[in-house]
């Protein structure tokens, strides 16, 4: 009972420490790198966080209650799925999806405002190299 109470003690002295230090708000760096017009996977996406952990092979979902983000998973041997990564708190799943939405918003209205390019487009940035004949 004594270890419990200890680690107790320790989760709240962590939780002080991390009000004190004041941690910086994360940062999302979030790259959408494919656009897909059909289906219920609307496009793939990595993530950036504070320039020190990424995060790949996040996908943005329709469904019936609109779209979600969807985190990298795995099929686990009772045939669910489970979430390899995953955001711990409430509010920084919040800020992840919102975050990935917003990107996702974006790289589709700049898709169309080029006229529908092809799928091709959608992957470049403006400083890439374009091919002419």
């Amino acid at each position: 009972m004594a270890r419990t109470q200890k680690t107790a003690k320790t989760a709240a002295q962590t939780a002080a420490a991390s009000q004190e230090s004041g941690y910086a708000p994360l940062q999302y760096d979030v790259r959408i790198h494919s656009l897909y017009p059909e289906g219920s996977c609307r496009a793939s996406a990595s993530v950036n966080l504070n320039g020190s952990f990424a995060i790949r092979g996040i996908k943005v979902m329709e469904s019936t209650n609109g779209l979600f983000v969807s985190m990298p998973s795995y099929r686990a041997g009772n045939g669910e799925y489970k979430d390899i990564c995953f955001p711990c708190t409430r509010e920084a799943r919040i800020q992840l999806n919102e975050a990935v939405l917003n990107a996702y918003q974006q790289s589709l209205a700049q898709n169309q405002s080029q006229g529908n390019q092809g799928p091709a487009a959608a992957e470049q940035g403006p400083d890439a190299p374009q091919m002419s004949m």
